[in-house]
């Protein structure tokens, strides 16, 4: 199969490594310094058979809206850009293309997602339980909070009553008691910790994934890619994981 990657980074390079010891071909690598590389790949058979795009929140939109123009099925891991996501949506729709988005693609973060879920639903009996979340990760990552946290948040508010938004945690601001709060860090050279943390006067619950490096990210976004191939439509990792 031949990937084209958008986005050339730290985990550009861990995902064209996987991507080519399963087997694939990579047939661009573009990024800040030779985007004008992207209008020059030709479409037709032997030319891009799927994308795998992180990049920036600056470049994803502009990107992802290049992929569905030239029919090309892309698996998009950028985070940031979420308030575009609809369009994004819409475009794919309507232009019977494939669009693939996670927060996150890791295999054991998407069963921490899971488990997530079901915890705040047992926790919604128990009121006097306040839930909160650290997310750690590395000092280069631009958005904050990560993705995956957003995610975390979103599966928390489905099932906890009450809790009708995420709110990042800040000195000068009041703590809204209808908002999972998350508390974000950047240190070092971290992959990724997320903690969900129930408390109460007498105890604490808590339930973490830590992240001990990037290739099961990067494997998994090549299994989506693998994946949408020949298909049509907006997925993501329920799809892939059934």
């Amino acid at each position: 199969m031949n990937i084209l990657l958008l986005g050339y980074g730290k985990m550009g390079r861990t995902i064209e490594q996987i991507a080519e010891e399963r087997g694939h071909q990579i047939v661009g690598r573009i990024d800040i310094n030779n985007r004008h590389e992207l209008d020059q790949l030709a479409n037709g058979p032997g030319s891009v058979d799927a994308v795998i795009e992180f990049s920036t929140p600056d470049s994803v939109v502009n990107n992802l809206t290049h992929c569905l123009e030239h029919g090309w099925p892309v698996v998009c891991g950028t985070t940031g850009w979420l308030s575009h996501r609809p369009d994004i949506e819409k475009q794919c729709l309507e232009r019977k293309g494939a669009f693939f988005y996670a927060s996150n693609y890791s295999i054991g973060v998407n069963l921490f997602f899971r488990l997530n879920k079901t915890l705040a639903q047992f926790m919604h009996q128990y009121p006097s339980y306040h839930v909160s979340m650290t997310e750690i990760h590395h000092t280069e990552k631009k958005d904050s909070p990560s993705g995956t946290a957003i995610t975390l948040a979103e599966g928390i508010m489905g099932h906890l009553p009450g809790k009708t938004r995420w709110q990042e945690r800040a000195d000068n601001e009041a703590e809204a008691n209808d908002a999972v709060i998350i508390e974000s860090l950047r240190e070092g050279i971290v992959p990724g910790i997320h903690t969900i943390r129930y408390e109460s006067d007498v105890d604490r619950i808590e339930i973490s994934h830590v992240a001990h490096s990037r290739q099961g990210f990067a494997l998994g976004a090549v299994i989506a890619a693998e994946w949408i191939v020949g298909k049509e439509g907006v997925f993501g990792m329920d799809d892939l994981l059934g």
